[in-house]
């Protein structure tokens, strides 16, 4: 009984805390984020941000890192309102406000700078930290499992 007990506990908490990347593939299929969102960048994985920080990232598409990314009025609450749903638990806050870009949170810099040289991100296969894709070849169906992590070529650990 002792152990169910234990096992039951484990399981409701490992449920219970924030999701990873690392071996973990996401849903991104919402027919709107992948739409609007997807049509630029890879739709990035929900839980990789707070619902405070989706919230901004919405609040701001008129300026969205630098092009305009309005949307109509219901698409927009559509994507926000499945954002939030799907919001990771991680506090995603610097200086007391919402982060914005998914590579600058804590987790994302600890997973990108144990194992991989520092100039990775100038490489012309890759060119920015924001380009999942470069090396998570299945970025665009939410898998950023190991099984589909492949360093481009000329990039050596």
């Amino acid at each position: 009984m002792k152990k169910s007990l234990m096992l039951l506990s484990g399981c409701l908490l490992a449920a219970a805390l924030p999701a990873h990347a690392d071996g973990k593939r996401y849903d991104v299929r919402n027919p709107a984020y992948q739409a609007e969102c997807a049509s630029c960048h890879v739709a990035y994985p929900p839980q990789l941000l707070s619902a405070a920080s989706w919230r901004e990232v919405m609040n701001g598409l008129d300026k969205h890192f630098g092009s305009d990314a309005s949307l109509e009025p219901a698409v927009h609450a559509e994507i926000l309102r499945y954002l939030e749903a799907n919001a990771g638990r991680r506090d995603t806050r610097a200086a007391g406000k919402p982060q914005l870009r998914i590579t600058e949170t804590r987790w994302f810099v600890h997973e990108h700078s144990e194992e991989l040289p520092r100039d990775i991100w100038k490489h012309p296969a890759v060119k920015s930290a924001a380009n999942c894709a470069a090396c998570h070849t299945a970025a665009d169906k939410g898998d950023f499992s190991e099984s589909s992590l492949k360093l481009p070529k000329g990039v050596r650990k």
